[in-house]
């Protein structure tokens, strides 16, 4: 059986770790208790934070125990960014931003067995320390030193927006968390991304200092695109776990949107996909490439992680129908919404001439582009060819009494909208 460290550097989810020598030893002494921690700065996860939950996901296949943190101290500071000084958020929004938190967090870890995760809050241990507590028992084990060293508070202190005592007590805060775990639950590794490196040393360090014991700490390279790019961003904004602020349809069609050069590695971290399953797919992509079989593998399998079966299988068939390969009348209205939202649009009342929405659409230039697409048979309403140039556009074909799905040819779509 591979070991675990070995299985995470193949997927790409091992940037740096302290001590890899006894941090192997210790995974093979037994089960490890460890950490992640998630800081409700938005009211949902975003694909970033998926690859942290996926990681302390595969620690607990391998019999180790997670205990899944949601910041409801640290959320309300901020970790400093590169950028200027956070907006501080209303307690009563950061408690609600913790919960929804929770509830996405909770399907991805199994809660049952000698192996099963536990949600923690780091609020339980903050909320009644006195600020002389906290500077006597923790801020005393801090040199300014170490922590103006810090990449993103060095660079703030050079710019004109400078850093607040706030946010810069924020690596104090995460530190305390893993000594506060490691005195409750014997945690003894924490992990998170590469960017959080030293906010991770922060807390092994209070540890040592403390306890007198050595304690470890993971990072996980941060995804990029095949360009170097940041990952998980796209025309309209964060790609976001919640399916309110991200819907399923468009969180499957930007997996499913994957560059060639970077699914594998995609697959790699963000599916539990086997070696062997890996390599078949390697080889289908090369022998087929406009198969795309890759990219729908990734989109379906993330899609149904984060969402679940039944929501990734109506996306794949809203996906075929809006190409003709599927019912559209069959699609229920929320995942029809969700499918035209990112089409093109124009409004549309029954009765409306079809060479007039064509045109108003875009998916033709004009009216006689238009008619001339109809007499080729190159039009069709909800994938039903539009044969009459003089046709209207009638009230069944407003499909839950609002969209009718325009395409010409095979791939150029766009949406008549009764309610525009």
């Amino acid at each position: 059986m591979t070991h675990i460290v070995d299985e995470l550097a193949w997927r790409g989810l091992v940037a740096q770790t302290t001590e890899p020598t006894a941090l192997r030893a210790e995974l093979d002494a037994g089960p490890v208790s460890l950490y992640c921690g998630f800081d409700p700065t938005a009211p949902s996860l975003h694909i970033g934070n998926l690859v942290q939950i996926l990681t302390v996901r595969r620690l607990q296949l391998a019999g180790h125990k997670p205990y899944a943190l949601v910041g409801g101290a640290t959320g309300l500071i901020g970790d400093p960014k590169m950028t200027g000084e956070r907006t501080l958020n209303d307690p009563e929004v950061v408690a609600g931003w913790v919960d929804r938190i929770r509830r996405q967090i909770e399907p991805l870890l199994d809660f049952d067995g000698p192996a099963g995760a536990t949600m923690v809050n780091n609020l339980d241990w903050t909320a009644s320390l006195s600020a002389i507590d906290f500077l006597r028992g923790v801020g005393k084990h801090y040199r300014l030193g170490t922590m103006l060293a810090k990449d993103t508070v060095a660079r703030r202190l050079n710019s004109d927006q400078g850093i607040s005592f706030t946010e810069f007590s924020y690596q104090i805060l995460q530190g305390m968390d893993f000594l506060e775990l490691h005195r409750r639950y014997g945690v003894s590794l924490q992990t998170g991304g590469n960017d959080q490196w030293g906010n991770l040393l922060s807390g092994v360090e209070l540890v040592r200092k403390v306890e007198g014991v050595g304690v470890h700490a993971l990072a996980t390279p941060l995804i990029t695109k095949a360009d170097g790019t940041k990952f998980g961003k796209t025309e309209t904004g964060t790609v976001w776990l919640d399916p309110e602020l991200t819907s399923p349809y468009a969180f499957y069609q930007f997996w499913l949107n994957a560059e060639d050069d970077a699914v594998l590695g995609h697959l790699k971290v963000f599916t539990f996909r086997t070696r062997d399953e890996l390599d078949d797919l390697a080889q289908t992509t090369a022998e087929r490439p406009a198969a795309r079989e890759a990219q729908r593998t990734l989109a379906y399998d993330v899609t149904a992680l984060v969402h679940g079966a039944e929501a990734a299988d109506k996306v794949v068939a809203a996906s075929q129908a809006l190409f003709g390969r599927g019912d559209l009348r069959m699609l229920d209205e929320s995942t029809l919404g969700a499918a035209v939202a990112e089409l093109p649009s124009a409004p549309a009342r029954a009765g409306d001439l079809v060479v007039d929405v064509l045109a108003a659409s875009g998916v033709v230039a004009s009216k006689a582009a238009a008619r001339r697409a109809i007499a080729e048979g190159g039009a069709s309403i909800n994938n039903v060819k539009v044969v009459d140039e003089d046709a209207v556009l009638a009230q069944e074909d407003l499909l839950h009494g609002r969209w009718a799905v325009l395409r010409r040819g095979k791939r150029t779509l766009a949406v008549a909208d009764a309610r525009a």
